[in-house]
Formats: structure tokens, sequence, C-alpha cells
């Protein structure tokens, strides 16, 4: 079963995006991974970032984006025709183990989910509207992703700022989550503010089917002109309250070149491979992969047991 990460954090203009298309890239194009990114926000920036704005008028015209299938869970009784496997545009950028589930501007709305929900409690005869709406959270992206999970081995979903409906529903599918953040005051509160907002949601979903998320670490995509002092200052708040390994060694640094791949569509990492920003985004992909097999793997002394056992 593929992998799913969701790169999130409360506040905007962290780097959310330019984090999962580089990443993404990374692991297909040198490390030879399956990987699907799914555009959860309406601002569309991790679609434009791997396919033109001609491509997308043509795939939004016919229907081939992320709301399409959201309306579909919304409209279970809908006559869908298309499945995810048609909305998915593969080989983006030319890269052959790289998809895209593009979003877009118009994802779902909130007064049609709001009705629908209400609606089922009461054909259901439930009292507890929070209940109906939570098993539909859920559901709903991991619904949308499961035709196909097992076709990748990462599926990294953009998280729209914020803490609206699919950010949740992305947050609940995901097996980890990657939490990017520059080195400030707003940024770092982004960082407090999710990071309460998740335990919140456990405590919720625990007391029904456990939600088995964890942090995979926090990026930081440094901003340019800080002072030096000012800088380890802020660093020095995050550092305090998450341990070392809950943080990339590996920092993006401050490069034009990432800014400009933007206006090409495609991530620096093949705009510019050579440029200092794609190095760091390679370097970071490597840490990545090592962090992922250290959580899937068994501790030490779980293995020194099982050794154990079988000798008895």
């Amino acid at each position: 079963m593929g992998c799913v990460i969701a790169t999130v954090n409360m506040k905007g203009g962290v780097g959310k995006t330019t984090l999962t298309v580089n990443l993404a890239t990374c692991l297909a194009k040198n490390h030879g991974k399956r990987v699907l990114v799914v555009d959860l926000d309406t601002q569309i920036s991790a679609t434009l970032s791997l396919m033109s704005p001609q491509d997308f008028a043509k795939a939004r015209k016919a229907r081939r984006t992320l709301s399409y299938l959201i309306d579909r869970a919304i409209r279970p009784k809908l006559n869908a025709k298309l499945t995810i496997q048609d909305v998915i545009q593969p080989y983006v950028c030319t890269i052959k183990e790289l998809d895209l589930l593009p979003g877009d501007i118009d994802l779902y709305d909130e007064y049609l989910v709001s009705e629908m929900l209400h609606n089922q409690a009461i054909s259901e005869g439930k009292a507890n509207f929070n209940a109906v709406w939570n098993h539909f959270e859920s559901r709903l992206i991991r619904g949308i992703l499961e035709p196909v999970i097992n076709n990748y081995d990462f599926i990294i979903l953009d998280c729209a700022p914020g803490y609206n409906l699919l950010t949740r529903s992305g947050i609940v599918a995901s097996d980890f989550y990657l939490l990017p953040a520059r080195p400030e005051p707003l940024s770092v509160v982004g960082i407090q503010l999710l990071e309460r907002r998740i335990a919140r949601l456990k405590d919720s979903y625990n007391s029904g089917s456990p939600l088995n998320l964890q942090l995979l670490g926090i990026v930081f995509i440094l901003s340019g002109g800080l002072l030096g002092r000012y800088y380890n200052q802020v660093m020095k708040r995050v550092t305090d309250d998450f341990t070392p390994t809950q943080l990339f060694k590996n920092r993006i640094p401050m490069d034009v070149n990432v800014a400009k791949a933007v206006d090409s569509f495609m991530p620096v990492v093949l705009n510019t491979p050579n440029s200092s920003g794609a190095k760091a985004f390679a370097r970071l992909t490597e840490e990545f992969l090592q962090k992922i097999r250290s959580h899937q793997s068994p501790p030490q002394e779980q293995v020194a047991k099982m050794n154990l056992a079988n000798l008895e």
C-alpha cells in the first residue's frame, strides 16, 4: 500500500507547495519511486507547478480535476462516468513515475456538504450531527484515493493553509505529515496551531478508529534578509519544542531559481537542476527516504526480541 503524506501548515506562504512538488519530483526522477501529487488547495499552486495553464484549462473543461471526484463523493447517486484513473494526469513534466491529481479553483460547496450530511443524519435517525460529519470527513479523501493507493509508493497531499474540510480529511487519510516552515514568527505560530489541531483531531478520532498519524519532520525553507541573531532566535523556539528527529537537517536555501521555476510550470529540480535550491531538495529527498525507512523498520529492541523468540 502506498504511503500517504500530507504537506501542511496553518499559515500560507511557507513553501508548502514548493516542498511538495520538488520532493515528489526527486522521488520519481532520482529514486524511481511511483509518486502521485494531489492538489487539495483551491489556489491550485501544485497543479500549475506541474502543468501549464492551457493544459489545466483543458482538464477542467473535461471535468478531469479533483472537483469531479469530490462531487461524486458528496452526491453518491450522481451518474458518474469518470473514475480517479481517468482524472489523474500521468507522466507530468515528462517523468514516467510522476502523476498528478489536479486541483480546482472550485473544489466543493460547503452548503451542499452540510445539507447532504444533515439529511443523512435525519434519515439514519442520528441525533449527533458531529459523528456523521466526522465519518464523512474521515472517508472523503481516503475513499477517493483507495482505488489507486496500491499503484504508488508515495501519495503526497498538498493541503490548503488553514483548517478546512479537505485539509482535515487529507490529514486523517495520511500516514505522515510534513511541516514546511520559514524562520519567521508567524510561521512558527502556524506550526504551533497545527500541532494543537492535530492533537485534538487525534483525541476525537481515537474514541473510535485510532488515528495513526506521525510527524515525519519540520522542513525549513529559509527567507532572505534575516540577520544571523534573529534567525537563530526564531529557530531556537522550534528546536526547543521538538526533538532532533522531528527536524530535517537539510534546509532549503533562498534561491531565486526556485521562484523562477514557477514561470516554467515545473519544479526547480527540473528547471535548473544544478542550482543550490535544486541540490538542496535532492539532499532533502534522501533524508526523507531515511526517515521513512526508520519509521517502517522495527526498533532494535523489538528485533532482538524477535530473534530471541526464533532461537527459542
